[in-house]
């Protein structure tokens, strides 16, 4: 399957995840660094809650990264600002005040770049709109951030320039604004878990593999079908292959049918192979397609209605996370070698 434009685009919206990444792990990095030089008990906890969130949405960035499943690489810019950054910090060129403004400007970009991602979603296709819904948590999150790290500027750069405090009503102009984003993300940033269950990261799959044959069956054009088709292919392939690794054996004391569920991914394996080799401009390909459709959509029902209560069941909540967390790993490895397949 040759390329084709909105492929550029995926791959130009997994580069920048991949930023993201390298600047979540930075700021992370940039939390320790300043939790060990500011003496100010007050900032220290807002820092060490926002160590905490920040965390918790690495996890959450993996899981955007994984579920996007197409692997990208951050450039080499990126690279050399982190590493530029990741020195000003931890040496003694710049004043406490100047690390948390270079601290509230990675904020911004990391704030920026997942916005950005967004609304490129929206562009390329809805099937990027489902798997990156989680990263909706870093969006709001960040921003909240962004106020509580104002209003620490305040306080350090007025102390800076006259050795003095300043009015300490500084905190309560932070909170309303941290309030008024925590209400417009609702339930977005309730999330206290680091890591999804392995029920919520399967769902997102099927969600996203769901919306990618929708995408199919309402478009003629053969560029869009086959860039649809190639990402089915990919995401099926990848989900299957942790599916039948982690999840599968794991289920299989408690689920008698969990054979059925080997045989059927191994019919759909081979539909995929032999989609893959027809045009997508030939009269049949959509019927395949759709009788593809049909098989994972069986898949699907039979998964989410009879292996998900056993899941429930009989794994406990860590179990469950510990689980997702192989899932991920999996994806991930066959993801990277599906790439350096097809270079």
């Amino acid at each position: 399957m040759v390329s084709t434009l909105d492929d550029t685009k995926r791959l130009a919206i997994a580069g920048a995840l991949e930023d993201m990444k390298a600047l979540q792990n930075l700021i992370i990095e940039n939390e320790q660094t300043l939790s060990g030089e500011c003496a100010d008990q007050e900032i220290c906890d807002r820092l060490r809650d926002m160590h905490r969130d920040d965390q918790k949405n690495m996890g959450v960035l993996d899981t955007v990264i994984v579920q996007y499943g197409v692997k990208g690489q951050p450039k080499q810019t990126t690279l050399e600002m982190v590493e530029k950054t990741r020195k000003l910090m931890s040496g003694s060129e710049l004043t406490l005040f100047e690390k948390f403004a270079q601290h509230e400007l990675l904020k911004h970009g990391q704030v920026m770049k997942g916005l950005l991602i967004h609304k490129a979603a929206q562009v390329v296709g809805a099937d990027i709109e489902a798997a990156i819904t989680p990263l909706n948590t870093l969006n709001f999150e960040n921003r909240a951030h962004q106020e509580q790290l104002k209003g620490i500027l305040e306080i350090l750069g007025v102390r800076e320039l006259t050795g003095k405090d300043p009015d300490q009503g500084i905190w309560a102009r932070v909170q309303d604004a941290i309030a008024a984003f925590t209400g417009v993300a609702g339930s977005v940033v309730t999330r206290t878990d680091t890591e999804m269950s392995i029920r919520d990261l399967i769902r997102m799959d099927h969600t996203k593999v769901n919306t990618l044959f929708g995408e199919i069956q309402s478009t003629d054009d053969p560029q869009k079908i086959q860039e649809f088709f190639g990402q089915i292919y990919k995401d099926l392939s990848a989900h299957s292959e942790a599916e039948e690794q982690i999840v599968y054996p794991a289920v299989r004391p408690y689920y008698e049918d969990t054979q059925e569920l080997y045989q059927e991914q191994a019919e759909m394996k081979q539909m995929l192979e032999q989609i893959k080799t027809l045009s997508p401009s030939s009269s049949n390909f959509k019927d395949q397609v759709k009788q593809l459709m049909d098989a994972v959509m069986h898949h699907v029902r039979q998964e989410e209605n009879e292996m998900f209560p056993k899941i429930r069941d009989n794994f406990s909540d860590e179990q469950q996370k510990q689980m997702a967390t192989e899932f991920k790993t999996v994806k991930s490895q066959f993801m990277e070698k599906m790439a350096a397949a097809m270079k």
